[in-house]
């Protein structure tokens, strides 16, 4: 089964985004657990979770990802942004425990000049603490386009963090075309050595999904701009191999441009169209 979605506004609900998702021609969705600007969170509404649920099962849903926000710097160099973006993480996990089975990305954060090794320590320390026994969440580290100080744009930072990860069976790896194509990655030329050198680095069992996103900028540029399906640097051929490839396919597919539902509904359309007709 192909599994493509988008991200959708908790806005209105848990139920709400499910139909959504399938007026959209989406068969899964990713949300943010928070405002991503800030720190606030919904109220508990564990029936809407529940009918949720419910209404997955019936639509034959994929699996759910929900997003950080943005604000999360769990390798910040003040301590106070640290203890902020592990407790908010607990936070997260906790609520997550009522609707079983999802996905929890967040991207690594910055180090802001502490270096590399000093932030991979930060970030397996707060893994160390949020992660639990038993938990029904799996947690995603979000390969990242190596802007600023992120770490994460390199397979070798990924796997140094699980490496570090003492439950290491509930970790796994969110990869983003535009991220990785403008971390230096050729997925428009030479797709088959980037997922050799991943599955070599990191090991394809931990890839758990994708954000399908075209990019603004040519390859290596560092910047995070993401663009439209086609209109990019990456472009429709490169992305068509991408939901196509015999080692990608049974991995569930997150749209994140162009953030409307229209324009999401025109991606999903193409790209079930490209996967019908292979």
């Amino acid at each position: 089964m192909f599994v493509i979605g988008s991200h959708l506004s908790i806005s209105k609900g848990y139920l709400h985004m499910g139909k959504e998702a399938t007026k959209i021609g989406g068969n899964t969705f990713q949300y943010f657990t928070r405002n991503p600007r800030g720190g606030s969170m919904r109220a508990l509404d564990v029936e809407d979770m529940n009918n949720l649920s419910a209404y997955m099962k019936e639509h034959n849903f994929g699996t759910l990802l929900a997003h950080a926000p943005y604000t999360y710097n769990p390798c910040a160099a003040k301590e106070d942004l640290r203890a902020f973006a592990k407790q908010s993480m607990m936070e997260d996990l906790e609520r997550m425990e009522y609707l079983p089975g999802q996905m929890y990305n967040f991207h690594p954060g910055s180090h802001v000049k502490q270096g590399v090794d000093q932030g991979i320590e930060y970030i397996v320390a707060c893994l160390n603490e949020i992660l639990f026994p038993g938990m029904k969440t799996t947690v995603l580290l979000e390969v990242m386009a190596g802007k600023g100080t992120e770490i994460g744009s390199r397979f070798e930072e990924i796997a140094r963090i699980i490496d570090g990860v003492k439950l290491k069976e509930y970790m796994g790896v969110c990869v983003d075309t535009c991220h990785i194509h403008e971390g230096g990655y050729d997925i428009v030329h030479n797709l088959d050595g980037v997922i050799d050198e991943f599955d070599r680095i990191v090991g394809l069992d931990r890839l758990k999904a994708i954000h399908l996103n075209d990019s603004k900028n040519p390859m290596g540029a560092h910047k995070d701009r993401h663009e439209k399906i086609g209109e990019g640097h990456i472009g429709i051929d490169a992305i068509a191999r991408v939901v196509t490839h015999p080692k990608l396919t049974n991995l569930p597919f997150y749209l994140e441009t162009p953030n409307e539902l229209d324009g999401y509904a025109k991606e999903i359309a193409m790209l079930r169209s490209i996967v019908e007709n292979k």
